[in-house]
């Protein structure tokens, strides 16, 4: 049986990433491991501290430990520290917003970033212009961030958060892409496209699919 381990930062895509994932890749061992001060040492400190990235490190030596097929990081904010770790590693290790970055550029030239934590938006703007480098296109990017929603999402009060979410996508304008930047407002796609009338992205579902499909890679099939 093949064996996955999720990482994650945030409570509520730990209660429902394992459980959308079976609903795909079926007959796997799954492991999750939850670390929430990964993020909120960055969004405190503003930065992304060499304490924090050997804490990461040391959370994907446990999860390799675990003799895992996969190691998925669920957090947007983690991404460049999980490719800049990729060489230490021989299992694969997948970022939630890969797959998620990479449609985004193939699909848009003008493309808005929808956050709730300030330290995800560096990240996912540097993930959007590599990507865009490696298909070799030219793209607009720009950004807009909420904290108080995730404030409000960590204290329990999810409407609060999806009410200021979808207020803040009310304000994009003229551009062709939206790209919400953190797993945990992915349940809001569909109204920010109903919303806004704009192809809307979100990451869980795309990763997901390229983790059925790398699994199967792996199966030979």
């Amino acid at each position: 049986m093949k064996r996955i381990v999720l990482i994650h930062t945030v409570k509520s895509v730990y209660e429902t990433f394992e459980k959308d994932l079976l609903s795909v890749v079926g007959n796997v061992k799954i492991h999750n491991l939850l670390d929430d001060f990964l993020a909120s040492d960055p969004a405190d400190r503003g930065f992304f501290s060499i304490d924090n990235k050997m804490r990461l490190m040391h959370d994907l030596q446990s999860a390799d430990l675990t003799g895992a097929d996969l190691i998925v990081v669920t957090c947007s904010t983690l991404t460049p520290h999980v490719v800049a770790a990729r060489p230490f590693f021989t299992t694969p290790l997948i970022a939630i917003d890969d797959a998620m970055c990479s449609l985004a550029v193939k699909e848009g030239k003008r493309i808005m970033v929808l956050a709730t934590a300030e330290s995800t938006v560096n990240p996912t703007l540097e993930k959007l212009e590599a990507e865009a480098k490696l298909q070799k296109k030219q793209v607009f990017l720009s950004s807009l961030c909420c904290p108080e929603a995730i404030v409000q999402l960590r204290s329990g009060h999810k409407a609060k958060h999806d009410k200021l979410v979808l207020e803040m996508a009310r304000e994009v304008k003229d551009f062709d892409t939206i790209v919400l930047a953190q797993a945990s407002m992915a349940h809001l796609q569909d109204l920010v496209q109903a919303q806004t009338r704009i192809r809307t992205l979100s990451s869980p579902q795309l990763c997901i699919k390229a983790i059925a499909e790398r699994l199967e890679h792996r199966d030979g099939r």
